[in-house]
């Protein structure tokens, strides 16, 4: 006999898939166990203690039942629920696309703790109407790629070492800067200013507890939105679902 055993975990609910009458099969970032993949018998039921727990947007404390390589939900309860953003179409469909990019890219089988807090912060100030959205946009999609491994060089310019200038050239396909004066012709080069520079060099290099601790005029936080968005693309090579219908609303 399969031997079964117990596993508390904290978790985003990432996604959430109806499985018949009354069940769900949930995706969950966890903290310290990655991305895990649970059924949840019952929980579709609105009389379920299980249901708003397991609910999109939910991070939540669970128990589960390992057998194999499978997971079964036997309790669970809410530690924040962001359905706020569902207030908000524009925020939700953000708070979507944050879920896709943990689907995509958040560990599977390793400590993931760094990629959840991301998350987490994010909704929160989405959630709150705490940042412009364009703004806590960027923030994930350049620390997210931090922490897989495609961290951009933002020290100084890749040729002279030029510190900073009142503007630059980002490469948003091989994620460096150079100045105006070492900058060749590329079409993946955008033009960006010491406002864009500085926001960017505090998302990558700034301590992990300051990473929302600034603000942008809407402008350039949009501005910043496209550059970010631009090179995680690039990185990634890849295009997301959820992107094109947030992109759309704008």
């Amino acid at each position: 006999m399969m031997e079964q055993t117990l596993l508390t975990i904290d978790g985003l609910i990432i996604r959430e898939q109806q499985i018949g009458d009354s069940d769900k099969l949930v995706t969950v970032l966890s903290r310290n166990n990655g991305i895990i993949t649970a059924y949840a018998s019952g929980a579709k039921s609105i009389k379920s203690k299980r249901n708003a727990a397991t609910s999109f947007l939910s991070y939540s404390s669970l128990t589960l039942k390992k057998k194999g390589d499978s997971y079964r939900i036997t309790e669970a309860s809410s530690i924040e629920v962001f359905f706020s953003t569902g207030n908000d179409i524009e925020a939700f469909s953000l708070a979507q696309y944050f879920c896709e990019l943990a689907i995509c890219h958040a560990p599977s089988d390793e400590t993931s703790e760094t990629v959840l807090r991301l998350f987490l912060n994010a909704l929160y100030y989405l959630s709150k109407g705490k940042r412009d959205i364009h703004l806590i946009k960027a923030v994930v999609e350049l620390k997210l790629l931090s922490l897989i491994g495609y961290m951009p060089d933002l020290v100084a310019c890749k040729k002279c070492l030029k510190y900073e200038n009142e503007l630059m050239y980002f490469d948003t396909t091989e994620g460096t800067l150079f100045c105006t004066e070492c900058t060749p012709y590329e079409t993946s080069y955008a033009l960006i200013n010491t406002t864009l520079i500085t926001a960017m060099r505090h998302i990558i290099y700034s301590d992990f507890n300051k990473l929302f601790a600034f603000t942008l005029p809407q402008q350039a936080a949009y501005a910043l939105s496209q550059i970010t968005e631009k090179y995680f693309i690039n990185k990634t090579e890849r295009n997301y679902k959820t992107l094109q219908f947030f992109n759309s609303l704008f």
